[in-house]
C-alpha cells in the first residue's frame, strides 16, 4: 500500500493549459493578449497559494457517505473573491441563470458516475459536499479545481465560451479531487501528465455516461463546445486523435502527442503535463474502443481500480501505471481478450507494460 496516498496534497489545476494562454499573451492584438495575461497572472497566484496549502497539508476526510449529492452553487459576480454569494442549494428549483443550472447538473453527473459505476461516495469517498462558483472574474478564460471547489469563468465570447458548458470539463476538474484523495500523483512530468490524463479519462466517461453513449458513439473530445466562434477547432483535446483538437491562427496547433515517439520534453507547463497526457489518453481510447460497449465498464474499471488501489506511487511514470493496469486487468478479467487488448493499447502508444 502506498502510504503517501493517505495524505491529501491538492494542486491547482486548470482546464485551459498554460501553453495556450502563453501563446495568446504574446499576440499583437491588445485585447486578446491582455485577457490571456490577466488569466495567466491569476493562475500563477493561485498556484502559489495551493503550494502553501500543500505544505500545510489537509486533514483526513470526515464526512458521512451518502447516495445523494450535496451541491451548493455560488456567484462571484465577476469578482475574484471566493466562494462568492450563495445562489443555489441542493433542493432549490432550477435557477434563471443557465450557468448555475449547468454547474449544478455537471456536479451531479460527476457524482452519479462515481457512485453508480464505481461505488464512490463523492470526490473523497466520504460524502464531500460539492461546491462551485460561477461568473468568476472579468473575461476569465479558465475553470479550475482549487482543492475545495470548482470555479468557472465566463470566457470572453471570442476564443472561449462559458466554462460551465462542457460537462466533461466539470468532470475533469472534479476528478483532480479524486486523484488528490487517492493516488495523489505529483503534478510534474509523467506523474503530472498521468494526473491530467486521469481527469480527461473520467471527464470523458462522465460525459458518455450522462449521454448514454458507448465507446463507438462517443466523440472522445475534451471541452467540445467550449471554443468560441472565432476559433478553428473542435475542443481542447482529442483522446481519439491527440494533436488534432484545434489548428487555429490564434491558438496555434494542438501539441499533444499520441505516442512516445513524439513525447515532448519541456520545462514549461510543469514538464508538459497537459501535452504528454495525450499518450495515456490515447491508450485508454484504444482499449475502450477495442473492447466495445460502454467505456466506463471494463476499461474504466481497470483505470479506476489502478488509480484508487493504493499501489500507484505519487511519482509514478507511464510504464509504472501501465504495468499496474496490466496487473489489475489480469486480476479482474484473467488472461483473455481484455488483457490482450490492454497490452496492445499500451504497445501502440509505445509504453512498456510488462
Amino acid at each position: 500500500m502506498n502510504p503517501e496516498a493517505t495524505a491529501s496534497h491538492p494542486v491547482f489545476c486548470t482546464i485551459v493549459p498554460p501553453h495556450v494562454l502563453d501563446k495568446l499573451a504574446r499576440l499583437d492584438d491588445p485585447d486578446r493578449s491582455q485577457r490571456a495575461l490577466s488569466t495567466l497572472e491569476h493562475d500563477a497566484l493561485q498556484r502559489t497559494r495551493r503550494r502553501i496549502t500543500t505544505v500545510r497539508g489537509l486533514g483526513a476526510p470526515t464526512g458521512a457517505p451518502s447516495d445523494k449529492p450535496n451541491r451548493t452553487i455560488y456567484d462571484a459576480k465577476r469578482q475574484e473573491t471566493l466562494p462568492g454569494k450563495k445562489v443555489h442549494s441542493e433542493e432549490d428549483k432550477p435557477s434563471k441563470d443557465a450557468s448555475v443550472n449547468r454547474a449544478h447538473a455537471g456536479l451531479g453527473a460527476t457524482f452519479e458516475l462515481y457512485l453508480k459505476v464505481y461505488g464512490r461516495h463523492s470526490i473523497d469517498d466520504s460524502g464531500l459536499p460539492l461546491n462551485a462558483t460561477v461568473h468568476y472574474g472579468e473575461n476569465y478564460d479558465n475553470a479550475f479545481w482549487d482543492g475545495q471547489r470548482m470555479v468557472f469563468g465566463d470566457g470572453d465570447n471570442d476564443l472561449f465560451l462559458d466554462f460551465t458548458i462542457p460537462v466533461d470539463v466539470i468532470g475533469h476538474e472534479l476528478t483532480h479531487g479524486v486523484t488528490q484523495h487517492t493516488a495523489n500523483l505529483d503534478y510534474f512530468g509523467q506523474s503530472g501528465a498521468l494526473n491530467e490524463s486521469m481527469s480527461d479519462v473520467f471527464g470523458a466517461l462522465i460525459k458518455q455516461y450522462a449521454l448514454g453513449q458507448n465507446a463507438a458513439q462517443a466523440d472522445w473530445l475534451i471541452g467540445a463546445g467550449l471554443l468560441g466562434p472565432n476559433v478553428t477547432g473542435e475542443a481542447l483535446r482529442s483522446m481519439k486523435a491527440p494533436g488534432t483538437a484545434y489548428d487555429d491562427d490564434v491558438l496555434g496547433k494542438d501539441p499533444q502527442p499520441a505516442t512516445m515517439d513524439d513525447y515532448v520534453k519541456t520545462s514549461r507547463d510543469n514538464g508538459g503535463v497537459h501535452i504528454n497526457s495525450g499518450i495515456p489518453n490515447h491508450a485508454f481510447y484504444l482499449l475502450a474502443t477495442a473492447l466495445g460497449g460502454n467505456a466506463w465498464e471494463r476499461a474504466g474499471q481497470i483505470w479506476y481500480a489502478t488509480l484508487t488501489g493504493g499501489e500507484l506511487d505519487k511519482d509514478a511514470q507511464f510504464d509504472d501505471f501501465a504495468r499496474l493496469t496490466v496487473a489489475t486487468a489480469r486480476n479482474k478479467y484473467g488472461e483473455g481478450d481484455v488483457l490482450q487488448a490492454l497490452l496492445k493499447a499500451w504497445s501502440q502508444v509505445g509504453v512498456p507494460a510488462t
